[in-house]
């Protein structure tokens, strides 16, 4: 959004006073004004942001603003409710329909009828559940569990998650047209990070609110300890934000926020966080995600195991050749009629720690147990120990045919 979009005065106010949005930045501007264009639509609406941003406030306020107000906003967390009663609870269910239903149950769009339906964390949805949703939200069209009864409902429907749900989609744990149905229009709720000109503010309405419930005046906050809450990272955001400043005046029963104060309930200050990602393409070295890393120290772990599994084979298969060649040797000593003289142009090596060539041995005790059964193939594979497919293999690898 560009920063000449202006939102009066009342309408801040209606924002602050009555659904507890707050705000001055451009960003939280925009998303009042989009507020206030969508609120008297019908239009389904999907809001994103991380956790703590504040997704129910503004499906709250939306309801609020529309021509449904007077019927019911119904909040459900989809998350929260087990994948196997889910859809009872938003569809209801007949008696009988499965183990303890004992009797006939509205559910949720039912109970919303004419009103709006929040749900909420509906990445944590059902593929199953999903394909129903689907279905009210294109005929407003639904049956209850163990009824085949086809109800109508006037349902508006708003959406949050924190999750990614084209990630999602790519996975294949979130529908595509579910997804497209629910974006009619998409509300991005920015990081308390990335809008620190409104921490003042925030500080000054939760605590205004705390201080009017204890019966003691609000008179403000350090600019020490201003400093250090503008330089905090607010991974839980607006929620952490309150949750902070209402657990300061609530135990130290102060109507001013002090550096000395503060340093009792957060960590020592660090300087201001921001995050900003390098471009891969823009580094001179390649800098692995954690994912990445952690994918490549897997994989290196991986493969020194199995080359540790190799190196003991070679032992084991060291050891057993250097046992077929001492007893080969005590047969040739201890058979007086075979003479060296026979096949003398082969040079049995012996085998040294320091000086080993595998492929050399095996070439030349081939070729000793070949000459020993004047050619016979079937009787040297037989001799040493492998199928004569492995020996004709072995010749045409040494070339010995």
């Amino acid at each position: 959004m560009s920063e000449d979009i202006i939102v009066d005065k009342s309408t801040l106010d209606l924002f602050r006073n009555r659904f507890g949005l707050v705000g001055v930045s451009p960003k939280i501007l925009e998303i009042f004004a989009t507020i206030i264009k969508v609120a008297p639509t019908d239009l389904n609406v999907l809001i994103t942001g991380e956790t703590g941003t504040g997704k129910e406030v503004v499906a709250n306020a939306i309801h609020q603003l529309s021509r449904r107000r007077k019927f019911s906003f119904i909040s459900i967390n989809c998350g929260a409710i087990p994948e196997t009663l889910l859809e009872s609870e938003l569809f209801g269910h007949e008696k009988g329909a499965f183990t303890g239903a004992y009797e006939q149950r509205k559910g949720y769009f039912e109970v919303a009828n004419r009103g709006t339906i929040f749900l909420d964390e509906i990445g944590e949805m059902p593929i199953g559940t999903q394909v129903k949703l689907l279905r009210v939200l294109e005929t407003g069209e639904f049956n209850r569990l163990g009824s085949s009864e086809v109800r109508k409902v006037d349902v508006r429907v708003i959406a949050a998650t924190n999750k990614n749900l084209e990630e999602e989609i790519y996975k294949g744990t979130f529908r595509q047209d579910l997804f497209y149905r629910l974006k009619n229009l998409h509300i991005v709720l920015p990081p308390l990070r990335e809008r620190p000109e409104d921490i003042v503010v925030l500080i000054d309405y939760f605590a205004e609110k705390t201080c009017s419930e204890l019966g003691i005046p609000y008179k403000g906050i350090a600019l020490e300890a201003l400093n250090i809450l503008r330089g905090h990272p607010w991974p839980g955001n607006v929620r952490e934000l309150k949750n902070l400043v209402e657990t300061v005046i609530k135990l130290e029963k102060t109507g001013y926020i002090t550096l000395e104060t503060l340093r009792k309930y957060i960590p020592p200050a660090l300087p201001p966080y921001k995050v900003v990602e390098q471009p891969k393409e823009a580094s001179l070295l390649f800098i692995p995600s954690a994912k990445e890393a952690h994918i490549g120290l897997e994989l290196i772990f991986r493969t020194l195991l199995d080359l540790k599994k190799d190196i003991e084979l070679l032992k084991h298969a060291l050891d057993d050749l250097n046992s077929k060649f001492e007893a080969l040797n005590l047969n040739i000593s201890n058979n007086g009629s075979f003479h060296y003289n026979v096949i003398d142009d082969i040079n049995i090596p012996s085998i040294e720690p320091d000086n080993l060539n595998l492929e050399r041995l095996e070439k030349e005790v081939i070729l000793y147990t070949l000459k020993k059964h004047n050619g016979n193939k079937r009787k040297t594979a037989k001799a040493l120990g492998i199928s004569e497919r492995t020996l004709y293999r072995k010749l045409n690898q040494y070339n010995l045919t």
